[in-house]
């Protein structure tokens, strides 16, 4: 039962160390380097006060006749692993001894003592705590193997150690594990099983205190030269050297020390308080030990903006507004507000790419004396106005047309793009036929008037949809109703209105082409 007891208590830690280590990210190189690096090593000394347990000890917890106060002293490399995994090496030297007036009358000393162990350790604090209560504190348990050498003498109670029973410093004081010599003494070595718990302080980032408690588990009884054996005298017999088993347990020493940690590493500093009572962390302050500090702590939380976070973003890298003027056309030449060098151009005129009225018929005229080159093709922009509901060109939008012919057959680089508007009074479908055939007729009026190759005629219309003022007053409607006209060069084939809007291809019409004007019946 009690078997089942230890197994079942061994289980339950196991998985609560595995649950804690859940939540500690892997690193992906030793010594946690990366974005955020952590401190890991470490060494402690620890003054400690020593007690031997065994068959030469007469009382548990208090000392026996001509037993003394004994000490030691331990030195420690700590490397950790994770926030709850660490290993150390550790050294001691001390003093042991004992007495027993009971069965062997009898008192032992061993001097100068040495030991060096490879411990594993285990943080409970965490996995019990979790890692913001108790934050400056670290509870460890640990265990390990090692070696242990030891020179002991024997003497007989109340003789003032005149009389002395038995030593290990003999020629066949090493048949357990081995001996070493140290200042022409032989020391018997045997293994040892070091087992205890120590508790941190974090006082300051390189500083901490703590109270380390261990047992040594020492595989032999030959620490104190006795064994137990039904009560009789043993020193008189050889059995001693043959390590032959007694009733008793094996020898074993234990030690409670003050132990004082300097934490290794570049840039120490250790977690502060926040306002808020929590602990706050900067990396880029310095480097936290992996001994009092969670990995993921130093991970900064995704920031999840607020709606005055996100509308203060969005005003911060939202683009200039647009000027206005770039969509407004006030004087209807085509040529939107923000270029347009000479607002207020007179309806029907014909102007420039920069909205500047030009004379077509001096600008003819002009063409013809100096005889300049027909390969050149200025762009020029115009209106051409209707009368509301009628497809039929008025006589001054005649004249400017009549203009236009001319400068097209003066400049056989040139082609025309031909847009028809409406405003707004009747029903989309019924403006965007109204636009059509407005269009058309100025297409066949540019035709029948003599202009020469009419496949450089492309019509497009939009009815309603691209208005240039405001349809709620006579004047704004007015000047909706009007078929753009642009001259532009051959080789700027794509129009300037964003896809998708309607043309006045035919179905037969192959793309790229303009589409051509239908014969003329007799």
């Amino acid at each position: 039962m009690k078997k089942i007891s230890y197994g079942f208590s061994l289980f339950l830690l196991i998985w609560a160390v595995f649950q804690a280590q859940a939540q500690v990210p892997a690193p992906k190189n030793a010594g946690y380097d990366g974005p955020n690096r952590l401190n890991t090593w470490s060494v402690s000394l620890t003054p400690a006060i020593t007690q031997f347990y065994g068959d030469l000890r007469q009382y548990d917890f208090k000392m026996g006749p001509e037993e003394h106060l004994t000490g030691g002293l331990g030195v420690s490399i700590h490397k950790q692993l994770s926030p709850i995994f660490g290993l150390s090496t550790n050294f001691w030297t001390g003093n042991l001894n004992g007495s027993k007036q009971r069965i062997y009358n009898a008192h032992f000393e061993s001097k100068g003592f040495l030991q060096g162990t490879l411990n594993a350790h285990m943080n409970l604090k965490p996995i019990l705590f979790g890692y913001n209560k108790l934050k400056r504190w670290k509870w460890d348990i640990y265990g390990g193997a090692g070696f242990m050498w030891y020179n002991t003498t024997v003497y007989q109670l109340g003789s003032n150690k005149s009389r002395e029973l038995i030593r290990s410093n003999t020629g066949a004081s090493s048949k357990t594990a081995g001996e070493w010599e140290r200042d022409g003494s032989t020391y018997t070595r045997d293994l040892v099983i070091p087992m205890g718990m120590a508790f941190h302080y974090e006082v300051s980032p390189r500083i901490d205190i703590g109270l380390d408690f261990t047992v040594n588990h020492v595989n032999t009884e030959k620490l104190d030269m006795t064994f137990g054996d039904g009560g009789g005298e043993q020193y008189a017999r050889q059995e001693i050297w043959l390590f032959r088993k007694g009733d008793s347990n094996k020898d074993k020493w234990g030690s409670i020390g003050l132990s004082l940690t300097y934490k290794l590493g570049k840039n120490a500093v250790m977690a502060k308080k926040g306002k808020d009572g929590k602990y706050v962390y900067d990396p880029k302050a310095g480097r936290y030990h992996l001994r009092y500090t969670n990995p993921l702590d130093l991970v900064a939380p995704p920031y999840n903006p607020t709606a005055k976070d996100a509308d203060s973003i969005f005003k911060a890298n939202q683009p200039k507004p647009l000027d206005p003027r770039l969509f407004t056309d006030s004087d209807g030449d085509g040529v939107a507000d923000l270029f347009d060098k000479e607002p207020g151009t007179p309806a029907n005129s014909i102007v420039s790419g920069g909205g500047v009225a030009l004379d077509l018929d001096k600008y003819i005229k002009d063409i013809i004396a100096n005889n300049l080159p027909k390969e050149e093709c200025e762009a020029m922009f115009g209106n051409v106005e209707f009368d509301t509901d009628k497809a039929i060109t008025t006589a001054a939008s005649q004249q400017t047309m009549k203009q236009v012919v001319d400068l097209l057959n003066l400049r056989p680089n040139c082609r025309i793009v031909i847009v028809g508007h409406t405003d707004a009074r009747a029903s989309d479908s019924y403006n965007l036929q109204l636009s059509k055939r407005r269009v058309e007729a100025a297409k066949r009026f540019l035709i029948r008037n003599g202009l020469q190759d009419p496949s450089r005629i492309t019509i497009e219309y939009y009815g309603e949809l691209r208005p240039i003022a405001d349809n709620k007053s006579a004047d704004g409607m007015n000047r909706n109703r009007r078929v753009e006209i642009k001259i532009m060069p051959m080789n700027d084939l794509r129009s300037s209105y964003p896809a998708g809007f309607r043309t006045g291809k035919k179905k037969d019409q192959e793309p790229g082409k303009a589409a051509r004007e239908p014969k003329q019946r007799n």
